[in-house]
């Protein structure tokens, strides 16, 4: 043997392995291992899997939010500092979204109106949220005109109104229908102003998957909402449909300059920030309650090096005056622990990325077993989140779980070297 062998020599490995594999009858180390094996995979495919579906719920709500909403809204004050009172309608809105449409970045620019209404049918009454828009910038919007689950035909929209599914459903409402529309903002007359009341005919209804929007969202055409809510060449807000909604904030500069001093911004983060926090936040402690459970499947590695370094007493103290180095005894017995530690999360990480592929079907199985309704819950409207992997999460559940496991062997490792080779073999 050489007098001073490199770290992590193949002798090295194979005591080690050798150890692995030791037999009950000396002291039932390989139970241990099984179950420290076993813990450590149990732990890292519960983390990779919750996250993957913490993951896919933020998803689906940005992609909610994204898909049936601007994802940037320019918007007037009012000026109060003239001779001539300015309220906040944008009355130059056909140049001013030109202007914003030849932005780089901007994929579509909308003039909308919009107000709050009553809708009604057959004594069935609602709040709606108008949005007056035309055809062809709805059609800009996928989770509207590309729908998943919609009726009737959006090609029809000039004809009469489009509703969420929800709303829809409160109301009583089919395609086909007429409902009305009650605005207290109606037609102005010495005796003050009475409410405007107009039937449509619903030619289109649509399920975005967001139970806000589909149970209070209505759109009518812009010309119309103009007229129904006396706004007459003039609109409310200029919606933005960037090509990178994500890096939103380089943006904002150009907006402003285009758009005047009068405009302010609303942004899709301006919206959601605090939802998307709460989920950050929610994740976060997700992580840290799931590396608990991988710290405490991880002491069970402790628990069997310190019975192999127990059983292993007299082997250690064999090997040392043969001219085994503390270090190569420490290396032995760490890659005992480390070597379960790693398996345990590869595997793991291979058990929580197909759990993450399968997440449809392991819904239909729960679905099935347990007849808990997915599938009519998923005909009502809810959607059951997807799960989404990424690199960065199965990165950070790996490192977690094999710094910790690596981490609490290096100290029954350390034992085992410490260990005196007489007195290992006094009794022997």
């Amino acid at each position: 043997m050489a007098s001073n062998p490199p770290p992590f020599a193949r002798f090295e490995w194979m005591i080690a392995w050798r150890y692995l594999r030791a037999r009950r009858a000396t002291g039932g180390v390989s139970v241990m291992t099984w179950i420290s094996l076993i813990g450590i995979t149990l732990a890292v495919f519960a983390l990779v899997a919750t996250l993957a579906v913490r993951t896919g719920l933020r998803a689906d709500i940005v992609a909610a939010m994204l898909g049936a909403n601007a994802h940037m809204e320019v918007h007037y004050h009012r000026d109060l500092s003239g001779d001539i009172p300015l309220d906040r309608l944008i009355r130059d809105y056909p140049a001013l979204t030109e202007r914003l449409a030849a932005l780089p970045g901007v994929e579509h620019a909308a003039p909308l109106v919009r107000n709050q209404v009553m809708g009604s049918y057959r004594g069935s009454n609602q709040p709606v949220d108008i949005y007056g828009i035309t055809a062809e910038d709805l059609r800009q919007y996928p989770k509207i005109a590309e729908s998943d689950a919609s009726w009737g035909d959006l090609a029809r929209f000039d004809d009469g109104i489009a509703l969420g599914a929800v709303l829809a459903r409160q109301l009583g409402v089919r395609v086909g229908d007429r409902i009305k529309l009650i605005s207290p903002d109606g037609v102005k007359t010495p005796m003050g102003t009475s409410p405007r009341v107009s039937a449509y005919e619903v030619v289109y209804v649509f399920s975005t998957g967001d139970v806000f929007i589909d149970a209070a969202r209505a759109y009518l055409p812009l010309a119309e909402a103009q007229s129904f809510f006396n706004k007459d060449g003039a609109v409310d807000q200029i919606d933005l449909r960037l090509s990178a909604p994500e890096e939103i904030d380089a943006q904002l500069r150009p907006v402003f300059e285009v758009s005047g001093d009068r405009a302010w911004v609303q942004t899709w983060r301006d919206r959601a920030g605090g939802m998307l926090r709460a989920l950050r936040m929610q994740d976060n402690a997700i992580f840290i309650v799931l590396s608990i459970l991988i710290l405490i499947a991880a002491l069970n590695i402790v628990s069997g090096l310190i019975m192999l370094v127990k059983n292993k007493g007299r082997d250690i103290g064999i090997l040392r005056t043969m001219g085994l180095s503390q270090g190569s005894v420490l290396r032995v017995f760490f890659l005992c622990g480390a070597l379960v530690g790693t398996l345990g999360t590869v595997f793991g990480v291979i058990a929580g990325v197909i759990f993450a592929l399968n997440i449809d079907h392991i819904y239909r199985f729960v679905d099935w077993v347990s007849g808990s309704g997915v599938a009519q819950l998923e005909a009502s409207g809810f959607f059951f989140p997807s799960a989404v992997l990424t690199v960065g999460d199965i990165t950070a559940s790996a490192a977690m779980s094999l710094g910790l496991s690596w981490l609490i062997t290096f100290f029954p490792a350390r034992r085992a070297a410490r260990l005196n080779p007489v007195e290992a073999l006094r009794y022997e």
